[in-house]
C-alpha cells in the first residue's frame, strides 16, 4: 500500500480534522499487506493514530485509519450510544464496538450505515440515512446530510481543502511522516 494512497483516501484525519477514515486498498499477498499494516501503524503510532484492516477479502481490504483517542470521545455521545444500542452494540468501547463492526462488515448482507459514526458524520445525519433510507437529503458530499447543511457544506469544503494540500505537498516530495498531526 503507498503512502499516495493513504494520504489520498485519509488527509482529513491525518490533519485532525476527523476521527477516521475509511478506503479500499488493492493487495496480491495477505502476508505482504499483514507486515505494510504493521509498518504504517509503526509510524502512525507515534502521532496517536492507527490503522486496522475491517474487511480482507479476494485481494482487497477495507482499512481503517483512526485516532483512538478521538473515537473514545465520539462514542461517548448520548445519540451515538443509542443508534450503536438500536444496532445490536452492547458496550460502547472502541475495543468492542469496532470488533463488532469488523465483524458486521464481514459477514456481508447489508452495509452497517453506523459506521458514520466513526468516520465523524453528525449522528443526526447517520440517523437520517437509516430512517430515510439513503433519501430526501438536504444536501450530499462525504455523506447525505439531514441535519445542519451549512455546518455539513463547510466540514465538506475543509476536507476537501485538506486533501488537496495533503496531495500537492506529498507531490513536491513530503512523506507521510511529515504530513501526521500529532494529538488524539
Amino acid at each position: 500500500m503507498s503512502e499516495e494512497l493513504i494520504i489520498r483516501s485519509a488527509a482529513p484525519t491525518l490533519a485532525g480534522l476527523k476521527t477516521g477514515s475509511l478506503f479500499p486498498c488493492r493487495f496480491d499477498s495477505r502476508e505482504q499487506l499483514t507486515e505494510e499494516i504493521r509498518e504504517v501503524n509503526r509510524r502512525l503510532g507515534r502521532k496517536g493514530m492507527r490503522l486496522l484492516p475491517l474487511r480482507i477479502e479476494d485481494g482487497n481490504a477495507l482499512l481503517y485509519l483512526y485516532r483512538p483517542q478521538r473515537l473514545q470521545r465520539d462514542l461517548e455521545n448520548a445519540e451515538t450510544r443509542a443508534l450503536l444500542a438500536e444496532a445490536g452494540y452492547d458496550d460502547f468501547r472502541p475495543g468492542r464496538c469496532l470488533p463488532r463492526l469488523m465483524g458486521r462488515l464481514r459477514r456481508g448482507g447489508e452495509f452497517p450505515h453506523e459506521v458514520g459514526l466513526f468516520l465523524s458524520y453528525p449522528p443526526e445525519d447517520v440517523r437520517g440515512f437509516i430512517r430515510h433510507k439513503g433519501r430526501g437529503c438536504k444536501c450530499a458530499g462525504c455523506w447525505k446530510v439531514y441535519g445542519d447543511a451549512d455546518q455539513a457544506r463547510r466540514r465538506f469544503e475543509s476536507y476537501h481543502r485538506c486533501t488537496d494540500r495533503y496531495c500537492r505537498q506529498y507531490a513536491m516530495g513530503a512523506s507521510l511522516d511529515d504530513l501526521l498531526v500529532p494529538g488524539s
